[in-house]
C-alpha cells in the first residue's frame, strides 16, 4: 500500500473536507498510527497532521525516536489506548496527552509519573463490558480527583458501540457531549473512521481516524 507523504496529505484533506460538510465548528483530527512503523509516523507529520494517536505503551517506547522527532516539529502525540497502571512509566515523557483515563488508580499513577499532564477521561457510554471507560456517574469524582492531583482535565473521550447501530451510537455520543458541557470541558473526543459523520453531527470536537487515512492495520 502506498503511504507516501502525498497520499497521506490527500487523505487528511479528504477527511477534513468531509467534516466541514457536517459542521461549521472546528474539529481536531488525530491520525491514529498504531501498528504502523516509525517511518509512517514521520510521514504523517510531514503530511501536515497536527496530532497523532498511539494505542500501546510498548509501541510508543519502540517508536520513541520518531515520536521525539514529530513532537519536536510541533505535532501533538496522544495516548488513546487502554493503559495499565504499570505501563504509565513507559509513556512518560513521550506523549502530550493521555486520552483514555478511566479510574482513580490510573489518575494517581499519571500524577506521580507525569505531573501536570493533560488528560481526557474515557467514559463507557454504552455499558458494554468489553469497552474501557468509567461509568458516566463516576465522571464528577474522577474530574475532582484529577484536578486535586494537578492534572489538566481537558475533556471526555468515548468509543461508539460495537454494533455500530446508528441510534445507539448517537445516544452514546450525545450523552458524552452533554456530560462534557455540564462540567464545562472543552474537548469532546469521539468518532472514528466508521462513525465519523454521526460523531461530528453529535458535537464531537476531536476525532480519531486511522483506516480512512492509513488503511487497514496489521
Amino acid at each position: 500500500m502506498d503511504l507516501s507523504v502525498a497520499v497521506i496529505r490527500e487523505r487528511i484533506t479528504a477527511v477534513e473536507r468531509q467534516v466541514e460538510m457536517w459542521t461549521q465548528d472546528p474539529v481536531d483530527l488525530v491520525v491514529v498510527t498504531k501498528t504502523h512503523p516509525a517511518e509512517v509516523v514521520r510521514a504523517v507529520a510531514e503530511a501536515g497532521a497536527c496530532m497523532i494517536g498511539e494505542n500501546y505503551a510498548q509501541e510508543v517506547r519502540d517508536k520513541a525516536g520518531a515520536i521525539d522527532d514529530v513532537r519536536s516539529a510541533g505535532v501533538e502525540v496522544q495516548f488513546i489506548g487502554q493503559l495499565q497502571t504499570n505501563k504509565v512509566r513507559m509513556i512518560a515523557g513521550l506523549v502530550d496527552c493521555v486520552a483514555s483515563v478511566d479510574r482513580a488508580s490510573l489518575i494517581d499513577e499519571i500524577a506521580k509519573r507525569m505531573a501536570g499532564a493533560r488528560i481526557h477521561l474515557q467514559v463507557n457510554a454504552t455499558g458494554e463490558p468489553s469497552k474501557g471507560g468509567c461509568i458516566p456517574e463516576a465522571v464528577p469524582q474522577l474530574i475532582q480527583r484529577s484536578r486535586d492531583l494537578g492534572l489538566d482535565v481537558e475533556g471526555l473521550m468515548t468509543v461508539g458501540p460495537t454494533s455500530g447501530a446508528q441510534q445507539q451510537t448517537r445516544e452514546a455520543f450525545r450523552r458524552v457531549r452533554e456530560l462534557a458541557m455540564l462540567h464545562k470541558l472543552r474537548v469532546r473526543n469521539f468518532g472514528m473512521s466508521g462513525d465519523l459523520q454521526l460523531a461530528v453531527e453529535e458535537g464531537s470536537t476531536m476525532v480519531r481516524i486511522g483506516s480512512a487515512i492509513l488503511g487497514s492495520r496489521n
